[in-house]
């Protein structure tokens, strides 16, 4: 069946300390979806930031994120009191994240609500139960608090290398902050099971993200430095980015150090099915990002300022995605295909089953009518997703007024059956990729309220205004719900 679903990351929920949490905002979003006949909730990676704050650059795959952590159950819990919560200042507008105040502030309050918090045999069993990741990440974040703006590899040499006494002896010695780690974990874990067991209850399922990479400063790597592409001082011998195109002259240079994939064979993927199985506490339905990299990936001299001087390299293809599927023959993916394609990748999407996604911000380029083609609704396939557009792109209102004339009559052209000259272009877009043969529709709540480029989640290789944008309390009313309702309804993707 045919069904539908709203992109809105949790950070992006109304609430009163400065940014969306897993606590009542998203309850309240829960309901709202249901109301309005929906099916799934999309949201971004739920792991820890680091710089920049970027949920796709985090400093684990598979720690949780303490800023979701909802400081009223907190108080209800007992383990703080309003009157310190309204204390602090979070930050000055309802419609922006401010991190820096959210740094300073949260961990603040955080660390209160440790002090009086009693270890209890459910906490005792978070930690058994987690040995696999919960030591390596409490004991990253920990060192990087006691060597700050430093990455791992400029510790002292026993601690990047976690000689087995020194290991022993931190351990001993940092017991407190460690101890710390751990509660900030046990509460996200705890808060967030009880929301996705309310979302199941109400029949909403949750699609969250997997970034194919990670960043080199963080505790995967740390912990797991023999899979990654290093050399003997564990630096990167080459990264990961994108060519360059029509787009960008220099290509893309994410900068991500790159898997050794020969070994990571050699375990049977372990550490990736890992990752995965952590992954689907979190989510109902796995989105693998750039899954184009599987079958073969750009790989960038270590030290290259741009990504112009890197090359195609071969990646683990279908022998990675049959040992994802034969250990997780449960879960469900959305490979993320968007990019250069070529048959290779496209075989590999086949061979995968997982349905592709299509992004209709893609469809109406006058530069590159090939591939655009293969966005455009009349093209797709039943198992398929189709987006108005990601979080990496500009809303829809903001993406028509920055188009080229060529762009706006093509788009104009295609939706002559939807497109009205006096109304903006953001519904429309909405009504085709909603009336699409694509199984599932997920539209960004952006598009829902009719937003410009002041609401963009993300803006590629750009830092320091990104991942901010916050939906108000007020924006949640009836006219909406019932105009998704009617949407949704209008096109058969709900039941009722």
């Amino acid at each position: 069946m045919r069904k539908s679903g709203i992109l809105m990351h949790i950070t992006s929920l109304p609430n009163p300390y400065g940014i969306g949490t897993v606590g009542k905002c998203a309850y309240d979003f829960v309901d709202f979806l249901v109301e309005a006949g929906q099916s799934y909730w999309q949201i971004l990676p739920l792991n820890p930031t680091g710089y920049g704050d970027s949920p796709y650059q985090s400093v684990s795959s598979f720690a949780g994120n303490h800023y979701m952590i909802d400081l009223d159950v907190l108080i209800q819990e007992g383990l703080l009191k309003q009157e310190e919560v309204d204390s602090f200042t979070w930050g000055e507008s309802e419609t922006r994240v401010d991190y820096g105040c959210l740094y300073n502030n949260r961990m603040k309050m955080l660390h209160l609500a440790y002090i009086r918090f009693t270890p209890d045999q459910a906490f005792q069993d978070f930690v058994e139960e987690n040995q696999d990741w919960l030591p390596d990440y409490a004991m990253f974040m920990t060192l990087k608090e006691r060597y700050p703006g430093m990455d791992w590899q400029g510790w002292p040499e026993d601690l990047k290398l976690r000689e087995p006494e020194r290991m022993a002896a931190v351990r001993q010695e940092l017991s407190y902050p460690i101890g710390f780690q751990y509660f900030l974990q046990y509460k996200f874990f705890q808060q967030w099971t009880a929301l996705r067991a309310y979302a199941a209850e109400k029949g909403i399922r949750i699609i969250g993200d997997v970034p194919i990479y990670v960043p080199l400063d963080s505790a995967d790597l740390w912990a797991n430095p023999q899979l990654f592409q290093l050399d003997d001082a564990c630096r990167p011998t080459a990264v990961a980015g994108c060519p360059p195109d029509s787009f960008t002259a220099d290509g893309q240079l994410w900068g991500n150090p790159l898997y050794d994939w020969d070994k990571m064979k050699k375990t049977d993927y372990a550490w990736w099915v890992r990752r995965l199985r952590a992954a689907s506490r979190m989510y109902d339905v796995i989105r693998l990002d750039h899954f184009r990299g599987f079958e073969s990936y750009w790989a960038v001299p270590a030290g290259d300022k741009t990504a112009a001087g890197g090359s195609w390299q071969k990646g683990p293809g279908m022998d990675f995605v049959g040992a994802i599927q034969s250990a997780l023959p449960e879960l469900d993916f959305i490979a993320e295909d968007l990019g250069y394609m070529t048959p290779e990748v496209k075989q590999l999407l086949a061979d995968s089953g997982y349905p592709g996604m299509k992004v209709l911000q893609f469809a109406f380029d006058s530069r590159d009518t090939g591939s655009a083609r293969d966005y455009l609704p009349h093209n797709y396939t039943e198992n398929a997703v189709v987006y108005t557009g990601t979080h990496d792109n500009d809303t829809t209102i903001g993406w028509f007024e920055a188009i080229s004339d060529d762009d706006w009559n093509l788009a104009r052209e295609y939706l002559c059956d939807f497109y009205t000259p006096d109304e903006e272009m953001d519904r429309p877009f909405v009504a085709l990729a909603m009336q699409s043969i694509a199984r599932m529709c997920i539209i960004p709540m952006q598009d829902y309220l009719g937003l410009g480029t002041e609401a963009r989640m993300n803006t590629p290789s750009t830092i320091g205004c990104n991942w901010r944008w916050r939906m108000t309390e007020d924006q949640f009313t009836e006219d909406l719900c019932r105009d998704i309702l009617a949407q949704t309804r209008r096109y058969g993707r709900t039941e009722t």
